[in-house]
């Protein structure tokens, strides 16, 4: 009898944005990073992972976001099917209003996260709550498609696919490469039992 192919998910984070910002900004200036940031095409890479199977994939899910998709197309060829899901987008930011105040961007970026997490800075935006409920579904939708087809592919964003990874982890999982966080960051899961999320 042969032995079950065991299931694999890949978590790619995107490839670096082409936005700078140099020295101290204003609120107003740190808002429209964030826009620049999410509307950004990719800089050039190169992705040759021995760990990954591109001969296997067929399609790919990524975000809503224009930074996941491309970087998804310059890894996998331009003809990979794109399953692009407003679930696998990354977790929003919201920056606070300091008049006159001038921060470096990595500040306002750090400082909105922070506030977020506590819970004091998410009007108009999903909270901390409901994105890490996201990220459950994501995590389960994701291993549901591995169990069925013995791979799926995520090419998304470094604080959700974080949390993914602690959900995979929760649901048994084995984390197999570990990257950490960095733009085209490679982090993989294997699960040998079939028919377990």
């Amino acid at each position: 009898m042969d032995t079950p192919k065991p299931r694999r998910i890949f978590l790619i984070r995107h490839a670096k944005p082409q936005v700078t910002s140099k020295g101290l900004v204003n609120a107003k200036f740190a808002r429209q990073y964030i826009s620049d940031y999410d509307a950004a095409d990719v800089e050039e890479f190169v992705l040759t992972h021995e760990a990954i199977p591109f001969k296997e994939i067929k399609k790919v899910h990524c975000s809503t976001l224009v930074r996941s998709q491309l970087t998804a197309k310059a890894i996998f060829g331009k003809d990979i099917e794109l399953i692009i899901d407003a679930n696998f987008r990354e977790f929003e930011r919201r920056i606070f209003s300091l008049p006159f105040i001038h921060l470096p961007i990595k500040l306002w970026l750090t400082g909105a996260r922070i506030l977020w997490f506590l819970g004091f800075n998410s009007r108009g935006i999903e909270t901390f709550k409901a994105a890490r409920k996201r990220a459950r579904a994501a995590a389960k939708q994701l291993a549901e498609e591995a169990n069925r087809e013995t791979i799926a592919v995520l090419v998304a964003h470094g604080l959700l696919n974080f949390f993914i990874r602690r959900e995979l982890k929760r649901l048994g999982w084995q984390q197999t490469l570990k990257e950490g966080n960095s733009f085209v960051s490679v982090n993989a899961f294997e699960k040998k039992q079939a028919g377990l999320l």
